[in-house]
């Protein structure tokens, strides 16, 4: 496989919260999607999850606290941790998950 440019990848998406899949690293997804500035609603995984920005800002609430990401920045979800993206969440994300978690 050849290198991926993410920030291009995740700009050619038809749409913001879409994520694309790049590939597996043993179980785990790795996926690339763009952040438009609006809310994802809460939600939980059986399995922690990894999320990277690597331009902008993620606006998140864990577990009913306000957690800011901000570029170069890695956030880790705990197994179980109720999240959700607040308003203001503008970028390139990538998240690594555990696939149908």
């Amino acid at each position: 496989m050849s290198a991926v440019d993410l920030a291009a990848t995740a700009a050619g998406l038809p749409e913001a919260w879409s994520s694309r899949r790049l590939g597996m690293v043993g179980p785990a997804c790795v996926k690339v999607l763009r952040m438009d500035g609006l809310p994802v609603e809460e939600e939980r995984h059986e399995a922690a999850e990894a999320l990277l920005v690597l331009d902008g800002r993620l606006e998140l609430e864990v577990d009913g606290l306000p957690v800011t990401v901000r570029a170069g920045e890695l956030f880790m979800v705990a197994a179980g941790a109720a999240h959700a993206v607040r308003p203001g969440s503008r970028g390139t994300l990538v998240i690594v998950e555990l696939p149908g978690e």
